[in-house]
């Protein structure tokens, strides 16, 4: 699949592209460039930009808002050190992070919201809130679908795929953006790294070497799927709360807001 999507050979890529812009119905009035045949990859036009009026972004100071276009999995409370995924099912926070105790223990009793973007949507990821990167770490693993079905079947789901971690300190807080990969997702991209992961096969574990150089405002693109997968947010105790009308299942759009950092914490 990585191969297929960035074949360049014309009459293959534009009958790719099209069919699925048929097949998804997607809105190519949106994108910055409309024009499917304009994109030299099934990839160009998979992770392609939007109109910069295509997605506001929620700019009330408080705002917590959401960071990609998709549908809201699950959120809430995470209660002993544990995460919701599905009915009858959760999974470790400890695991979700790969073991590092140091950061789990700063989402103690905190709160998560789960977004699953399905192939018909935008694949880029900003950031919820304004944040500097603290750590980043590739995680190795399965690539089970992670659609509906298959996260009310596999037990442990987001904590067995492959996964980057992008954990940032930011006026709110710490915060962990997580990019869960899925079937055909085996390459994540960040903007300060690149493709994290890797082409074919695992790699090691990876930490981003120069993570404090890295800051990035309410809003900014942090990253992007190269086919569609799920996004997970983690936030410490006591900082966020949740727009109280927001319901599992429900459609999301990047830049609406999804809660609001509370008294004595600020987004920027």
């Amino acid at each position: 699949m990585y191969r297929l999507t960035r074949v360049r050979w014309r009459p293959f890529r534009e009958n790719f592209i099209r069919i699925f812009i048929r097949l998804f119905r997607v809105d190519m009035q949106e994108a910055q460039e409309p024009n499917p045949g304009t994109y030299e990859t099934f990839n160009a036009f998979f992770t392609r930009a939007l109109r910069s009026d295509a997605r506001p972004i929620a700019d009330e100071p408080d705002a917590l808002v959401c960071p990609a276009d998709g549908a809201l999995s699950q959120l809430g409370a995470i209660e002993d050190g544990r995460i919701f995924q599905a009915k009858g099912m959760d999974y470790s926070l400890l695991d979700l992070l790969d073991g590092n105790a140091d950061w789990a223990k700063r989402f103690i009793d905190g709160n998560f919201a789960t977004i699953y973007l399905s192939p018909r949507d935008y694949h880029r990821v900003h950031m919820p809130t304004a944040g500097k990167l603290r750590e980043m770490i590739h995680v190795p693993g399965r690539l089970f679908s992670v659609n509906r079905v298959t996260t009310a079947l596999v037990p442990r789901l987001f904590a067995r795929n492959e996964r980057v971690l992008c954990l940032f300190e930011g006026e709110a807080g710490p915060m962990a953006v997580i990019l869960v990969g899925a079937i055909f997702v085996g390459s994540m991209d960040t903007v300060w790294a690149g493709q994290v992961t890797p082409t074919r096969g695992h790699s090691p574990r990876q930490r981003y070497a120069d993570a404090d150089s890295v800051g990035l405002a309410k809003g900014e693109e942090m990253g992007r799927f190269n086919m569609g997968s799920t996004v997970i947010l983690l936030f410490p105790a006591e900082t966020v709360e949740w727009e109280p009308s927001l319901l599992v299942g429900e459609a999301l759009r990047m830049g609406q807001r999804l809660g609001r950092a509370r008294a004595g914490a600020s987004t920027g």
